[in-house]
């Protein structure tokens, strides 16, 4: 009897459920400081907590734990099995989420509770190999676990002596929402002693980690565990992967994913591996691939390069047809991510039909670097294909696969870096999507405000990533906004072209300097690294027909022909007004203004020609912020300010001649230092915000 849609068969046996707990425990390490193995053993040699083997050579745990010591230099200790003896290896943590700010010693707290903050994960390499056996980590969003029960494992000190421990838990809900980053399972019914934070969460129905332990509730029973599929979160390397090694996200799960499809194929080994357990409690019931064939197919993803984008991978998956949105949580960001983003979209034979098409765009995929083996594998991957539709599904199918193959295998492109797509179109300026950012003032609290974030792309959706209207005072908002920007752009970037933002604020808010927020503690200024453009979010009167099509025309033009400035506000060093509409509508088409006496915060003078420009027509300026300077300044502003506009060329352009200017005045270099504080006025009415006004709305 099956209960529920993929769940497993309740009557699984005992021998079956001891057989996944050797498998997990096999895995579990605990975590000890640097100089382990010169300290008397038990609890006083500098024991941290525990830990699992995720991938050859790669251990994870809690970033608390594995933080806790000297640097970032830990001792990894382990056993393979009942009388193998202890194991110990050095390991260096090379990534921790969040990571702590510069200067912070081992594991000072510093979140909000004086602990640290969520998702509280860490990454620890070995320093040399060793044999040891490793967890088979869930492809999905923990919150789609088979049942309501979670097996744990972990190291805690019992009678004076560390012993490895395992249990049962409930899961009882969550804490925080889906879109926090600090979302957490609840977790009941069991005692977690000290020690077993950074221990794995398993889901005892389906055979596979969900989670990491992360606290135990305090004087009570149960705790907390982190989603596997917060590792998403792992920063993303800016530039094109040149090889897996550049990305330690797709490093370790391609690691993983090989490991125990190795270990399945074995024609020697005589152990029960993660697919035969998972088989014996029923995992693949009710579900398009049985244990066995996911963990060969996911086996062969990880022989091919990784997508090149997470915004590539989220086209693809949304070309395929009747895929439900993936924009729920964390991004997928691999192969395996987003072959288990298709998991709760059919069933059946539809649901097989859905895993092999994606397959076939994998194969047609853009590439960021091919090897020697790339097409090895792309062959192998397309022979399971084929095996598997051969096996269960009509030769209508087969016929289409086949033609999508033979496609395939007639490009001769996608071995070159930032080959046009076989499955979609390269985004062009202008068309690619925006990370969009706007901030309403709340007009009874002083300098506090609602926000939402989303995605916009070209085709006018806006797609929301987070939203608050609670209220958030204005120094707080880089930190309160840093998560969701992060995965906001992690949605839009591709390799060496980071997405631009815009920030849509009302009239008298556009200085906010949004471009020097910091995203991590000691981190670039956010305008360094992308563009950063705003945008004003105060309703406009209707435009007549000839207006709108004015405003059209000018906007395009600065797309086609070569800028070139427009001082509005200052003439000979001295401050004069913005000129009236009908004088700003008589300039060219392709001039671009100028106001140099703009400031931090406009005045009623300037609010007034800031009208008078967008009532000319105008979506485009460049804005001088800061104190007004005295009157020698100007001229140098002046003159550079028209050939950086000249030399930028086009509209399309601006926005990263921005952004090298602000990287090069934080670089020191002397000859960008007058566009200290300029910030780019940028509204795009082919894109228009939603809503009329409004915050975002969703599609």
């Amino acid at each position: 009897m099956i209960d529920g849609f993929g769940r497993g068969v309740p009557g699984a046996s005992d021998d079956t459920r001891r057989a996944l707990m050797d498998l997990v425990m096999a895995a579990t390490v605990r975590i000890h400081g640097p100089a382990y193995g010169y300290a008397p053993e038990g609890p006083g040699g500098g024991f941290l907590g525990s830990g699992f083997f995720i991938a050859p050579s790669w251990v994870l745990t809690c970033a608390h734990v594995a933080m806790g010591g000297e640097g970032r230099d830990v001792t990894v200790v382990y056993e393979l099995g009942p009388g193998s003896g202890e194991t110990s290896v050095k390991g260096s943590v090379v990534a921790a989420l969040p990571e702590p700010p510069r200067g912070a010693a081992g594991a000072a707290p510093f979140g909000p509770a004086g602990g640290w903050p969520a998702p509280d994960l860490a990454l620890v390499r070995l320093r040399r190999p060793v044999e040891h056996a490793c967890v088979y980590v869930t492809e999905r969003p923990a919150a789609f676990f088979g049942g309501g029960q979670v097996v744990y494992s972990g190291w805690t000190e019992v009678g004076g002596r560390l012993k490895r421990l395992y249990g049962q838990c409930s899961v009882q809900g969550t804490v925080g929402g889906w879109a926090d980053p600090d979302e957490q399972m609840r977790l009941g019914g069991d005692v977690l002693p000290p020690g077993v934070s950074g221990g794995p969460t398993v889901d005892l129905t389906r055979g596979e980690v969900v989670g990491v332990l992360k606290s135990q509730l305090v004087g009570g029973m149960g705790g907390t565990s982190i989603g596997i599929e917060r590792l998403r979160l792992l920063p993303v390397p800016p530039e094109m992967a040149a090889s897996e090694s550049d990305d330690d996200y797709q490093a370790v799960f391609h690691a993983h994913d090989r490991y125990h499809a190795d270990r399945h194929t074995n024609g020697v080994g005589t152990g029960r591996t993660w697919a035969d357990v998972q088989s014996g409690l029923g995992a693949g019931a009710d579900r398009a691939l049985s244990p066995q064939q996911r963990v060969m197919l996911l086996g062969r993803l990880a022989e091919l390069p990784p997508p090149v984008s997470t915004h590539s991978l989220l086209d693809l998956l949304g070309r395929l047809p009747g895929v439900h949105s993936v924009d729920r949580y964390p991004a997928p960001r691999s192969w395996r991510d987003g072959l288990g983003a298709l998991y709760e979209n059919r069933r059946g034979e539809a649901a097989l039909e859905l895993v092999l098409r994606y397959c076939m765009s994998v194969i047609a995929a853009e590439r960021p670097y091919v090897t020697p083996s790339t097409a090895v594998a792309e062959e192998a991957l397309w022979n399971w294909v084929k095996w598997i539709a051969e096996e269960r599904l009509p030769r209508d199918f087969r016929n289409e696969i086949t033609r999508l193959r033979a496609a395939a295998r007639h490009r001769t492109d996608r071995a070159q870096r930032r080959a046009w797509p076989a499955y979609g179109e390269r985004r062009v300026d202008g068309e690619g999507p925006f990370v969009l950012l706007e901030l309403e003032p709340r007009g009874w609290e002083r300098d506090s405000y609602d926000w939402r974030i989303g995605v916009a792309r070209h085709t006018g959706e806006v797609l929301p990533v987070r939203e608050d209207s609670r209220g958030t005072p204005g120094q707080d908002l880089p930190a309160r906004l840093a998560a969701p920007l992060t995965e906001a752009f992690r949605r839009c970037d591709e390799p060496d072209n980071p997405a631009v933002l815009q920030v849509a604020v009302v009239q008298a808010l556009l200085g906010l300097d949004v471009d020097r927020w910091q995203l991590s503690p000691g981190g670039p200024p956010l305008g360094t690294v992308r563009p950063v453009v705003v945008r004003p979010s105060d309703r406009e009167p209707p435009y007549s027909e000839d207006e709108a099509r004015e405003r059209r025309a000018r906007w395009n033009r600065t797309w086609s022909v070569a800028m070139r400035a427009e001082i509005l506000d200052c003439e000979d060093g001295l401050r004069v007004p913005v000129p009236t509409e009908e004088d700003l509508r008589a300039l060219a088409y392709e001039a671009v203004p100028v106001l140099c006496r703009f400031g931090d915060r406009p005045d009623a003078e300037t609010a007034a020609g800031l009208t008078r420009m967008a009532l000319g027509g105008f979506h485009l300026a460049l804005l001088r912020r800061g104190a007004d300077r005295p009157d020698p300044v100007c001229a140098d502003f002046h003159r550079r300010a028209a050939d950086t506009l000249a030399g930028a060329g086009t509209a399309g352009q601006l926005p990263r001649t921005v952004q090298e200017l602000r990287r090069g005045v934080r670089e020191g270099r002397t000859e960008m230092y007058w566009s200290d504080g300029v910030a780019l006025y940028y509204d795009d009415p082919h894109h228009p915000l939603p809503g009329s006004g409004q915050l975002l709305e969703a599609p």
